[in-house]
């Protein structure tokens, strides 16, 4: 069975985060394993609190999974500060780390920040231009490209900035506005836009971790980089699509949308005569 890591922070409501990431990997087919780089407290209408893992504790997490059951794939979430950040490039260099998925998670879909600023210049330093595939929505793409994104020709010009710059293969996320649901890659020179279907959904919580922690499952299974953004499209779209109603604000989706298995079966109450 093939294995992927997230490195990412822990959500409490189940949402977003290594609970997303967790249920993504599981639902595509591979063995889910974590580092948590911190504890938030959080709900679908917003975050409360943040306790930060230590760096040493974190690199003690990512060391105890590469030296005992080697991940085919890694995603990196939620990382708030440069130390932990540092810590990780550290890591994955040392240890020869493959199929890195980098979201450079923000801000929350709530609107709370989650990353310090002198974590993003760390984060361009250290971990784009190791990483395979870096995952910004609109937001993010023009932290890192330092412009800003209106329209699709807007998009293209991002995504080379961003790749060009750091080595990386990149999907820029629309749904900000811009280009509906539609994403872009670049990738080795070349981009190709992928459609997707606009799904009148407010329950957006965890869109992006759900979405990279796909494509990194799928490039843990062999599939190439265009197949496995498809292959993640169509995954979170068949959750958004179930139309969970979850919370007071914007809610999860159902990340087990697809579980067929008599071990998820609902009780049947019989009612006597």
């Amino acid at each position: 069975m093939r294995t992927a890591l997230t490195i990412a922070g822990s959500d409490s409501c189940g949402g977003a985060g290594i609970q997303a990431d967790i249920k993504t990997m599981t639902m595509n087919g591979v063995y889910a394993m974590s580092a948590v780089t911190a504890l938030t407290a959080q709900n679908t209408t917003g975050v409360m609190g943040i306790l930060e893992s230590s760096p040493e504790f974190l690199k003690q997490q990512i060391d105890a999974v590469f030296t005992d059951i080697y991940p085919d794939a890694v995603k990196i979430g939620m990382v708030s500060s440069a130390e932990l950040i540092a810590v990780i490039a550290e890591r994955l260099r040392h240890y020869g780390a493959k199929n890195i998925v980098v979201d450079p998670v923000m801000v929350a879909t709530s609107g709370s920040a989650l990353m310090k600023n002198e974590a993003v210049e760390t984060l361009k330093q250290e971990l784009l231009p190791i990483a395979t595939l870096a995952t910004p929505n609109i937001p993010e793409a023009e932290i890192l490209s330092d412009m800003v994104i209106r329209d699709e020709t807007d998009m293209l010009k991002a995504a080379g900035r961003i790749g060009d710059a750091y080595g990386c293969a990149v999907l820029v996320k629309g749904g900000h506005s811009v280009s509906d649901a539609n994403d872009l890659l670049y990738a080795g020179g070349e981009y190709r836009w992928f459609e997707g279907r606009r799904i009148d959904n407010p329950n957006t919580h965890g869109t992006g971790c759900t979405l990279s922690s796909a494509i990194a499952s799928n490039l843990a299974k062999g599939f190439d980089l265009a197949e496995s953004v498809m292959r993640a499209k169509e995954y979170i779209s068949g959750a958004l699509s179930a139309m969970l109603d979850l919370g007071k604000g914007a809610g999860p989706m159902n990340h087990a949308f697809d579980l067929k298995s008599r071990f998820g079966e609902e009780a049947h109450i019989f009612i006597q005569p």
